[in-house]
């Protein structure tokens, strides 16, 4: 299992997946955030935590999950606590990955959140239960008449990028990013740090100064009011 420091954790609850995105193209991993994949409610809470993974294929009349047992039922008992439910349903919302019960027991169980490239069903009581919940659109149908769960834990797809299971899963308003374990921890340490920079060009833009020699790289005089600027916040320099 991955382990993620509460520090790790707590910087990663407060950093956009923009800065996250921008961080890892420097460091030349640039198909990390899903796409066609937002939350289904844009005030819905933060999403962190490793990924445990599920993957659908097509459903086919002729063929059962025989000898496989509830693979769905299974990935919804089996998601450790603090795991983000990445669902690999090829992009195909025609039918529900998931709904408001199944979601509820993740949330019951203490689980992150959960993440689908197609759709999840009853998205009212999903958004209920608390728990953070990405997905391609909303799906009424059952998940039967189109999916078929194939296995758990396994390398798998979802919205156009590779997610092993552990990667560290980030879900905010804008959507979700893929950060590798191997790295999370100095990625959030950046990730805060640039966020801090960000804010401090935001507040200077709105003072009206020139994007020259601020943003997106910093010049010699905008670090020097950066590190002023930081003296002036509570409990910053």
């Amino acid at each position: 299992m991955t382990e993620l420091s509460q520090a790790t954790r707590d910087a990663l609850l407060r950093v956009g997946t923009s800065t996250l995105t921008g961080i890892l193209s420097r460091r030349g991993l640039r198909n990390m955030f899903l796409q066609d994949v937002w939350p289904i409610r844009p005030d819905g809470p933060r999403m962190v935590g490793p990924a445990f993974t599920m993957r659908f294929i097509p459903a086919r009349e002729d063929k059962t999950a025989t000898g496989r047992g509830p693979v769905q039922q299974r990935a919804m008992e089996e998601c450790p606590p603090g795991y983000v439910l990445v669902v690999d349903a090829r992009g195909d919302p025609r039918a529900a990955s998931a709904g408001d019960i199944y979601c509820g027991r993740l949330k019951a169980r203490g689980c992150a959140g959960i993440v689908t490239d197609g759709g999840l069903r009853d998205t009212e009581g999903v958004f209920k239960t608390g728990l953070p919940a990405y997905h391609r659109r909303p799906s009424s149908p059952p998940s039967g008449i189109v999916h078929q769960p194939a296995d758990l834990n396994l390398p798998i797809a979802c919205g156009g990028v590779a997610i092993y299971p552990g990667d560290i899963i980030v879900g905010d308003c804008d959507g979700v990013v893929v950060v590798p374990p191997d790295i999370v921890d100095a990625v959030a340490e950046e990730a805060v740090t640039t966020t801090l920079y960000d804010e401090f060009a935001e507040a200077e833009v709105v003072r009206g100064r020139s994007l020259v020699g601020l943003f997106p790289g910093a010049g010699e005089e905008a670090k020097r009011d950066f590190e002023a600027w930081k003296k002036t916040r509570s409990g910053g320099g």
